[in-house]
Parts: structure tokens; C-alpha cells; sequence
């Protein structure tokens, strides 16, 4: 009978395997990049860190290649306009993400002569940088030895050590136990490693147990089936909520924006008129709170979920003959929607009552 006996996680068979199956990402620097002299650079590393914040890697690459182009170095994003950086960041979503990253960017360059901190506290002092980001900057920029935890780690932590307790109450004990497993050595690439595991090897789904690193020092693993790792509290049903959006277009095809406030859901973005829904209270529904007098015609109903809530938006569309004076909004040409910082439920709105805009649109 053979035994297999099970070894206490180390990061060298993880960094060994990340030598040889890591993901070529266009803001990192490879294993080979390294030994060639190759360092990492800090906006570049900050950048991706916070654009892939509830956002996949695919997603992310042509937005980061896009930011990248018009603003080459932390310097140049602190000086952009604040609307361009919305419009550039449209469609990404968690839009409090691009105001702060506009006031990090800001922030670096004023107080710190465009050169990040390199350490956690000192990253931490920035606007809207977390633990997280703090953590992962400081590892990857800076080969700091700090404990870097997203969600692929998380998984890959619950998994190694059969952790039972359920999320969110057990992220202390994960973040103890990636502390104690991240090397003096290359903590940027056990941390970067340990991400990649997570999305190519120990996926949520049918993990590929045999290919890991870890496979002798998995607890899940040895004692029962990886897949019900992480455990997670029961999920809260989302509350649905109701409003209006009403697109109004001239006849030489112009449509009605406005700005929302800075602060809050979606602040800062450019919408559609809409009444006052909220995450927390519905808006008004009809015609009769449309924002001026007009022969508004219903055009279904457009779903959008967000993180804590799911929106469902009656639209209104009305062709008019002359433009209405607005205190807060103006015309915009349909073919110049791309270039507007509207965010995907804004888009959805705009393309039930006019299905063509974002294909005419010049962008």
C-alpha cells in the first residue's frame, strides 16, 4: 500500500512552477525579464493593480494599453483633465475607482515629486489605496515582503489549509497564513505566482490537482473534495429596485446628457436623465417624471446589476423639434457617445431607444 505523506507549504515549488508557466501580461515583469535586468515599473504596477479590481485580466489589457498611451507616467495622469480620465475609464465600472485614481496620481506627483512610496505604509497614505493595493504594489514595484491576498488567493489559501470557517470571517486567518508563506525572496513573484495559480490551475471549478505545485501539502485535497473550498456565508438575495431613464433627440440627432454628482453611484459620470433611484429607494417609473414636457414613447426596460442591488430602468425616448434649455445638462451629438464617460448602464439605456448609437458613434 503506498502512503502519501503531505508536506508543509513552501514557496519554492510554487515559484519554480511560476518560472516556467507564468502569464505574460503586459504589465508585468516576467521571471526572464528579471534575470535580464529588467524592473518592474511602479505606475505601471499600481495602474493594473487597480483596474483589476473586480475586473478580469481581459477585460483590463485594453484599457490599460489605452491609459497608457495618453498618459505615459504618473505625472502625466495627475495633470489630465478629470473628464478625460472618466470617459477613458468608462465601461470598466466601480467608477469611484477612476476618481480616485485621478487623486493617487495627483497626490504622488504633488507630495512625492511623481515617485511612489515604497512600502506599504507610505502607499497606504495615497487616496484610495487600500491594504490590498498597498500590499501588491510593495511586493511587485518594491520586492517588499508583504502578504498579498485577492480573490484567486483566497482560494488557493482556503484550499492548502482546508480552511472551514466561512468568508468573509475568515480573510484574518488567510491573510495570516499568506504572511507566513510569502518569502524574504521574491515576494513579488510568490505573490504574482500565487495569483496565477489560482486562475489557471486552482480554478473555482474542476481544479487541475494533478499539474499544481502544492499537490503534496494540500489539506483540501488529503481530507476531502478542494471544490467546496472557500467556504462562503449564504449569499443575500439582491434587492431590485426601479427608475426611469429618458432619452431625448433632436432631430439632427442630438441627445440629451448630464453629469451626476461627484460622490456616490456612479459619480461623476455622464447619464441619460433619470430619476432619483438609488441602491437603497426606487425612482419614479413614468413618463409624468420625465425632466421637460414632450410625446415620450416607452421602449421596454433595460436590467443592470450592480454589486449590492439590481436596477431595472423603465426608458422613455421622444424625438424633439428644438433643443431644451437645461440647467444641468446639454446636447451631445449620438456619434460623439464614445467619447462621453458613461458607464454601461447608461449605455444599455441609450442603445434600448436608439439600437444603433454605439455602432455610429465615431468614438
Amino acid at each position: 500500500m503506498t502512503i502519501t505523506t503531505f508536506d508543509k507549504p513552501s514557496a519554492k515549488p510554487l515559484l519554480d512552477w511560476y518560472d516556467r508557466h507564468h502569464r505574460d501580461l503586459p504589465w508585468r515583469v516576467s521571471p526572464g525579464m528579471a534575470a535580464r535586468g529588467v524592473k518592474p515599473d511602479p505606475y505601471h504596477v499600481w495602474l493594473s493593480e487597480v483596474m483589476l479590481q473586480q475586473t478580469t485580466v481581459q477585460a483590463v489589457k485594453p484599457y490599460f494599453a489605452k491609459f497608457l498611451e495618453r498618459w505615459p507616467d504618473v505625472t502625466d495622469l495627475a495633470a489630465a483633465d478629470s473628464d478625460a480620465v472618466m470617459a477613458a475609464w468608462a465601461g470598466l465600472g466601480y467608477y469611484a475607482r477612476a476618481r480616485n485614481l485621478k487623486k493617487c496620481a495627483e497626490a504622488v506627483a504633488r507630495e512625492h515629486g511623481g515617485v511612489f512610496p515604497d512600502t506599504e505604509e507610505g502607499l497606504k497614505s495615497l487616496p484610495g489605496i487600500g491594504d490590498y493595493t498597498a500590499a501588491a504594489v510593495a511586493a511587485i514595484a518594491f520586492d517588499r515582503q508583504a502578504a498579498v491576498m485577492d480573490g484567486n488567493v483566497e482560494r488557493v489559501i482556503s484550499r492548502l489549509y482546508a480552511i472551514t470557517t466561512p468568508l468573509p470571517a475568515a480573510k484574518p486567518l488567510m491573510k495570516e497564513k499568506v504572511a507566513l508563506m510569502t518569502p524574504a525572496a521574491r515576494p513579488g513573484d510568490f505573490a504574482q505566482a500565487m495569483m496565477d495559480l489560482g486562475a489557471t490551475i486552482c480554478t473555482p471549478k474542476r481544479p487541475a490537482c494533478s499539474l499544481c505545485p502544492f499537490r503534496g501539502s494540500c489539506e483540501a485535497l488529503r481530507l476531502s473534495d478542494p471544490e467546496l473550498f472557500p467556504v462562503k456565508a449564504a449569499k443575500k438575495e439582491k434587492p431590485v429596485r426601479y427608475g426611469a431613464a429618458f432619452i431625448a433627440v433632436t432631430g439632427d440627432g442630438e441627445i440629451l446628457l448630464r453629469r451626476r454628482v461627484a460622490s456616490g453611484l456612479l459619480g461623476g459620470m455622464t447619464e441619460v436623465p433619470t430619476t432619483a433611484w438609488t441602491a437603497r429607494i426606487d425612482g419614479e417609473t413614468s413618463a409624468a417624471a420625465a425632466p421637460f414636457a414632450a410625446a415620450w414613447q416607452a421602449c421596454g426596460t433595460v436590467i443592470h446589476v450592480f454589486t449590492h442591488f439590481e436596477l431595472r430602468l423603465s426608458i422613455w425616448r421622444a424625438a424633439v423639434n428644438a433643443k431644451t434649455s437645461t440647467n444641468d445638462g446639454w446636447w451631445e451629438p449620438v456619434t460623439n457617445l464614445e467619447a462621453q464617460a458613461l458607464p454601461t448602464v447608461m449605455k444599455k439605456a441609450i442603445a434600448a431607444a436608439i439600437p444603433l448609437a454605439f455602432k455610429t458613434s465615431k468614438g
